[in-house]
C-alpha cells in the first residue's frame, strides 16, 4: 500500500513514469542529486540547507527499503542491510559534515543505479 502511495505521488508530480522499474531508477538518481546538493552545502557552511539535503537523500532510501519485497530472499536482506548502512552514513556525515561520507554513499548508489539500469533495461 505504501509503495503504491509513493508511487502515485511521485507519478503524479512526473507525469511521464511509465513503470515501477523507471520509479526506482528515478529515485536512485534522486539520492545522487540530493547528495550532490548537501555536499554544495557543506562546502558553503549552510547548516540549514545540509540538512534538507540529507534529510532528503535519507527520505528515498527509507522508501526504497520500504518497498523491498522481502519474499525474493537473499537479495532483498542485502539491499535492506546496505540500505540501512547508507542512511547511517548519511546521518554521520551530516553530524560531521563529512563530504567524504557523502562521496562513499553516492559511489553505492551510482554503482545501484548502473545494476539496476542493465537489469530492467530502464532507459533515462
Amino acid at each position: 500500500m505504501y509503495a503504491n502511495t509513493a508511487y502515485n505521488t511521485y507519478a503524479q508530480n512526473n507525469i511521464g513514469i511509465e513503470s515501477p522499474e523507471k520509479l526506482i531508477a528515478m529515485l536512485y538518481e534522486g539520492v545522487l542529486r540530493f547528495n550532490a546538493q548537501a555536499k554544495k552545502a557543506i562546502k558553503e557552511k549552510n547548516i540549514e540547507k545540509k540538512v534538507y539535503w540529507i534529510n532528503r537523500s535519507i527520505a528515498i532510501i527509507t522508501e526504497l527499503i520500504s518497498v523491498l519485497d522481502m519474499k525474493q530472499g537473499q537479495v532483498s536482506q542485502y539491499l535492506e542491510g546496505l540500505y540501512a548502512y547508507e542512511i547511517r552514513l548519511l546521518g554521520a556525515a551530516s553530524l560531521e559534515n563529512d563530504t567524504d561520507k557523502i562521496d562513499e554513499v553516492s559511489n553505492v548508489f551510482k554503482g545501484l543505479s548502473e545494476a539496476w539500469r542493465e537489469s530492467t533495461h530502464v532507459d533515462n
